[in-house]
């Protein structure tokens, strides 16, 4: 009898053991399937804020282009600041860094000759207008031969005939030559100057075996200089324009031979870059009062 109790205790004691491991078991399992949920939320939010992330992150990146391009165009703006153009009549424009250099030009001319600069305009007129007459030696010349002028801020270089031409003759003198030369090389030194050579002549009606008329003569004058500055001198012909004007604009009347003698001359017609050829002035050549 009592060993027969034995064992039943021990079934019981299995049995209930048993039925505690199963009920842990599903706490268990109740508890593993809450946290791989919990898990699951937390991998699902944490993509979303990984995609919130990324879409700030492509904000901020893009913020941060547009800052550095509105730094690059600030800087941009500076730089263009110092070339702003101003208009000087109704033809020409001036940066601010060509102010400058003009200052230090205008610094040099004749206070008389300032006197009488009332405009932006008329300031760049007589500092293109001393810098081209330092680059042109003058000083072996008769004062009357050569005359340097702006009209519109183009530079116009008049000689006279008695300098460049015998009576009636469009072969230019040797002694011409090295006026020629020089503004050669002021040609040659900036690349966006055009040139334009014009003859004018007189009244005086002319016919001769080789000329046929006034015309024919101031053509025949100006493509003389052009010549020699292509082909001794090398500037390039692309640059130059020879023009006949005969008669057609005389300085003054033709009623005395010194009028006559005034309005027989070549001119030479200088459209430059004023950057440019302030710029050129500045590094090739010393500039004395």
């Amino acid at each position: 009898m009592r060993n027969k109790i034995v064992p039943l205790a021990i079934l019981a004691f299995i049995a209930l053991t048993s039925c505690v491991s199963k009920k842990k078991y599903t706490e268990l399992e109740e508890q593993y399937n809450t946290t791989k949920g919990n898990l699951q939320q937390t991998t699902l939010e944490k993509q979303e804020l990984e995609a919130k992330f990324a879409k700030i992150q492509e904000r901020v990146d893009d913020y941060n282009t547009k800052i550095n391009s509105l730094k690059n165009f600030n800087s941009s703006l500076q730089k263009e600041n110092n070339v702003k153009l101003d208009m000087v009549g109704n033809t020409a424009v001036i940066s601010n860094s060509l102010k400058e250099k003009m200052r230090e030009t205008l610094k040099k001319v004749d206070p008389s000759e300032l006197a009488n600069a009332k405009t932006l305009k008329d300031s760049m007129n007589i500092a293109v207008a001393y810098n081209l007459k330092k680059s042109i030696d003058t000083s072996d010349l008769n004062p009357d031969d050569v005359n340097i002028n702006i009209d519109e801020t183009v530079v116009m270089i008049s000689v006279s005939d008695n300098m460049l031409f015998n009576t009636a003759s469009y072969k230019v003198k040797k002694r011409a030559y090295k006026l020629i030369e020089q503004l050669a090389n002021v040609i040659n030194s900036e690349p966006s100057m055009d040139v334009m050579i014009e003859g004018h002549t007189d009244s005086r009606p002319i016919s001769n075996g080789v000329v046929q008329d006034n015309w024919d003569l101031s053509v025949k004058r100006a493509t003389s200089i052009v010549r020699i500055l292509e082909k001794k001198y090398n500037v390039e012909s692309n640059r130059l324009i020879a023009a006949g004007r005969g008669s057609s604009m005389p300085i003054v009347d033709n009623k005395t031979s010194a009028n006559r003698a005034r309005n027989r001359r070549t001119r030479i017609v200088i459209l430059p870059n004023l950057d440019k050829f302030f710029g050129m002035m500045a590094e090739t050549q010393t500039i004395e009062p």
